[in-house]
């Protein structure tokens, strides 16, 4: 493989994960409009906009998205109204984790969904901070490399080799 071939199938992954990470980021942001519509969370549009925006942010984002709304609830609404905010977080957190995400990295950059859900723990395990952030793409660009090597014209005759091999034992 050449370094141009590299450099493109690298690029092309980072394409497609960042496609799936911004459609993950509109998933997210009309999971919180319409949460906080229903919660009757005042300046739910900008709210939602900003969860939208901070989902860009790894780990971090969705953390810094809730202060805005939960703080809103609390001081205009009442401590009840951010309970239910603190129950939106939850239920969007999860949704997102354990739904979109894997879906998307799937659906866009043919990352496995195990992977997606295992990966970025265990990285973060051994590289706390930097492990988690890099996780997501690293995972694309690998799953790139390793669906180019499977329908390389090489890989189709080694395989092809292999089976009448293994018909004439």
């Amino acid at each position: 493989m050449e370094y141009n071939d590299h450099l493109r199938t690298t690029g092309t992954a980072l394409k497609n994960w960042f496609i799936a990470q911004s459609q993950d980021a509109l998933a997210v942001g009309v999971l919180w409009l319409v949460g906080l519509l229903i919660i009757r969370v005042p300046f739910a549009p900008l709210w939602a906009f900003l969860a939208f925006l901070l989902q860009f942010i790894p780990h971090f984002g969705p953390v810094l998205t809730l202060i805005g709304p939960a703080l809103t609830a609390l001081f205009i609404l009442g401590w009840e109204h951010m309970i239910y905010v603190l129950i939106l977080y939850a239920v969007v957190v999860v949704v997102d984790g354990f739904l979109f995400q894997p879906y998307l990295m799937k659906r866009t950059a043919k990352v496995p969904i195990w992977a997606s859900i295992l990966v970025p723990l265990v990285m973060a395990f051994f590289f706390p901070f930097w492990g988690l952030l890099l996780a997501p793409p690293l995972l694309a660009v690998f799953y790139a490399f390793k669906n180019k090597r499977k329908e390389s014209p090489t890989a189709q005759v080694a395989r092809r080799d292999l089976d009448v091999r293994s018909d004439n034992r």
